[in-house]
C-alpha cells in the first residue's frame, strides 16, 4: 500500500530478516526488538508486523497482536511520532473491520490531535542516562558527595580486599556459572526481604538465550568468588539494565551501586549512547545520573461509540494512569526529601508494600493467563 510516499507492508510470520534488522538500528531498544518478543514468545499466529518506509528505507516497524476486536502492540518503549500513530492505527481499521482499539501499553509519544478518539496516560517509567564521551567527563558531571562515596568505598574495598577484580563479558564470552551466581544473588537478597525473585528456571533459561546474543555481564569478584554483578543487554548503542546483585555480605561497602558504577564506565568506554536502568524509582540510579522518563498507555478508538462499549476498559486505563501519576509523585516527593514528617515517611512505605504485592500477583496471574486486556505485562523492578 502507499500512502503521501510512504509504501505500507503488512506481513504474518515470518517477517523477512531484514524488518528484524531494521527494528534494531530504527529504536536501538531491547523491548522494541523482534529478538526481545521471539526469546519470551510473544510471537504468535496472531501477530502481526506492520513497516512503513520511505524511499526504500522503513521508518517505523509494529509488531501487534490481535485479541478479538483489539489491536495491541507488543514491541514498547520506542519514540513514535503523532502522524506515524495516525497512519498506522488508520491502517489497522481499515485492513481489520472487526478491530475496534488499537493498544499501545508502553508507548513514547507527543499526542496533541489524533482523528480518532483516544486515552493516553503515564504507565511505567524508564530510568535513562545519557552516556558522556569519557569516563573524566561523567565522573565530573556526578553530584560531589556521589564521588566521594564511590572513591572512598571503591578504595575501602581494594584494599580490605586485595584480590579485587571487575571483569565484563559481552555474547559468547559470557559464563552461565557467573549468570546463576548474579541470579542466585538476586534471589537471595530478595528473600532476606521477604520477597520471591521473578526469576525462575524458564526466566533464567530466556534470560541465557538472549544474553548469547545481546549480552553484557559485567561480575565483581574477590577471593575466588562472585560478590557482585550485572546482567545487562546491548542493542545498537544502547545498554539495558536487567539485574543488579550483591552479596549482603559487603553491604558495607555499598557494593550493588559500585558494581553499576562500574559497568558505566565500560559501557563508555565501549562508546555505548544510553545507559537504560529501566523501571524502579531507586534512588542509587538517580544519584549515577538516571533521568526519568515516564512512557504511556495509549489507547485508540475507532469511533466514539466503541469507546462507550468499552467503558470497563477505558475505566481500568485511567484508573491505573491516575494511581501511576500519584504513586510516581510520592515517591519523588519522598527521594527529594523534601517532606520528612512521620506521615509521609509511613505513606511511601506503604505505598511500596501495596505496589509489590499487586505486581507480585500480577506475576501469577500474567503466568497463568498471559498478557489480557491489552494492557502492560507486570515487571519485576531490579
Amino acid at each position: 500500500m502507499h500512502s503521501e510516499n510512504t509504501t505500507i507492508s503488512l506481513y504474518q510470520n515470518p517477517i523477512p530478516p531484514q524488518i528484524e534488522t531494521d527494528m534494531e538500528e530504527l529504536y536501538q531498544h531491547r523491548y522494541a526488538s523482534y529478538l526481545q518478543l521471539q526469546v519470551y514468545e510473544h510471537i504468535t499466529e496472531n501477530t502481526r508486523t506492520y513497516v512503513a518506509s520511505r524511499n526504500g528505507k522503513t521508518s517505523v516497524a509494529l509488531i501487534f497482536r490481535l485479541e478479538a476486536d483489539r489491536a495491541c502492540v507488543l514491541n514498547e518503549q520506542m519514540w513514535i511520532a503523532e502522524e506515524e500513530i495516525e497512519r498506522f492505527v488508520h491502517h489497522v481499521f481499515d485492513v481489520f473491520p472487526n478491530v475496534n482499539v488499537v493498544s499501545f501499553p508502553v508507548i513514547r509519544a507527543d499526542i496533541r490531535r489524533l482523528s480518532f478518539p483516544h486515552q493516553q496516560f503515564h504507565s511505567t517509567q524508564d530510568i535513562v542516562l545519557g552516556l558522556p564521551r569519557s569516563i573524566e567527563e561523567y565522573m565530573a558531571r556526578l553530584g560531589k558527595s556521589t564521588r566521594n562515596y564511590l572513591k572512598r568505598y571503591l578504595n575501602k574495598f581494594k584494599r580490605d580486599h586485595p584480590s579485587f577484580q571487575f571483569q565484563v563479558f559481552a555474547g559468547e564470552e559470557i559464563q552461565e556459572a557467573d549468570v546463576r551466581a548474579i541470579i542466585a544473588l538476586n534471589k537471595a537478597r530478595m528473600h532476606g526481604r521477604n520477597k520471591t525473585s521473578y526469576i525462575d528456571d524458564e526466566e533464567e533459561r530466556r534470560m541465557l538465550t538472549l544474553l548469547k546474543l545481546r549480552g553484557f555481564v559485567g561480575v565483581v569478584t574477590a577471593n575466588g568468588r562472585v560478590c557482585a554483578g550485572t546482567i545487562n543487554y546491548r542493542f545498537g548503542n544502547n545498554y539495558f539494565l536487567q539485574v543488579l546483585s550483591h552479596d549482603p555480605c559487603f553491604d558495607e561497602y555499598g557494593l550493588g551501586t559500585l558494581c553499576c558504577y562500574l559497568t558505566i564506565c565500560e559501557c563508555i568506554a565501549r562508546q555505548g549512547t544510553e545507559y537504560h536502568f529501566l523501571w524502579g524509582q531507586y534512588e542509587y540510579k538517580y544519584r549515577l545520573l538516571g533521568v526519568q522518563r515516564d512512557l504511556d498507555h495509549l489507547a485508540v478508538y475507532r469511533t466514539r461509540m466503541q469507546m462507550l462499549r468499552h467503558l470497563p476498559m477505558v475505566l481500568r486505563i485511567a484508573r491505573e494512569g491516575c494511581n501511576y501519576s500519584a504513586r510516581s509523585w510520592l515517591l519523588n516527593k519522598a527521594r527529594r526529601k523534601d517532606d520528612t514528617s512521620i506521615a509521609s515517611t509511613l505513606i511511601f512505605h506503604l505505598v511500596n508494600g501495596l505496589r509489590d504485592a499487586k505486581h507480585a500477583a500480577a506475576r501469577l496471574m500474567h503466568r497463568e493467563h498471559g498478557i489480557a486486556d491489552g494492557l502492560p505485562a507486570p515487571r519485576e523492578r531490579q
